[in-house]
């Protein structure tokens, strides 16, 4: 799961984004309005923390925007603003959370994770792939009605590929959205962990398998 957090602040961007990787997900930080709008619409993100006070305008016109555009990509707006009226100017229009700042880390993800369990278009918690079931909120991942035994790594790299079955998966791209790492020429990061993924697919029998395009990256095929 990918979360967009939107915040001016790179202090509280740097913790939201930490505590959000320690739950699990891949994290992409904006740290204004604009910048923020335009790859909420250009991704298919599962949660959105989008703070109200950022330097180009306000994060409520920005949300106003993306509900105006169609994203139903659920939205937990965080701010120190406490007051009545804030809260239900941000529900209005459109958030489906509230978090006011400062936050317990804690708090945070359990705010994001119960936002993506109550929808939104994109949180699809339970995803069926082949002979395979991604239950995307707890991490978990069943062959056959059997649970197949994955690290973190392995399950986040499972589902990067799984919601892109069929598609060309560079090792760049995997690098940036698994590992939150740039590209090195010289890792083999990526194959080695790919082929434990493949290990474990096939101790549990299941005809999804993950091919190599050789020069490009992965493609993930269903049997």
């Amino acid at each position: 799961m990918r979360i967009l957090v939107i915040e001016d602040d790179r202090l509280v961007a740097d913790l939201m984004r930490q505590v959000l990787m320690d739950d699990g997900y891949a994290v992409d930080v904006a740290p204004a309005a604009e910048d923020g709008r335009k790859l909420a619409l250009a991704n298919p993100y599962d949660a959105i923390v989008l703070d109200l006070e950022l330097p180009d305008r306000n994060g409520l016109s920005v949300l106003q925007d993306l509900r105006r555009e169609g994203a139903t990509t659920p939205i937990v707006v965080a701010t120190a603003h406490d007051t009545t009226a804030d809260i239900v100017r941000a529900l209005d229009a459109g958030a489906d959370d509230y978090l006011q700042k400062p936050f317990a880390n804690e708090v945070l993800a359990a705010r994001v994770r119960a936002a993506i369990r109550r929808g939104g278009a994109r949180s699809m918690e339970k995803v069926q792939i082949g002979d395979l079931t991604l239950h995307r909120v707890n991490h978990e991942v069943q062959c056959h009605g059997k649970s197949v035994n994955l690290t973190a790594r392995q399950y986040a790299l499972l589902e990067f590929l799984a919601m892109r079955a069929g598609e060309t998966v560079t090792r760049p791209v995997l690098l940036e959205h698994v590992w939150q790492l740039q590209f090195d020429p010289g890792s083999n990061v990526v194959d080695v962990h790919v082929a434990q993924l493949r290990k474990r697919l096939r101790e549990a029998e299941s005809t999804v398998d993950i091919r190599t395009v050789r020069g490009e990256g992965y493609a993930m095929e269903i049997g």
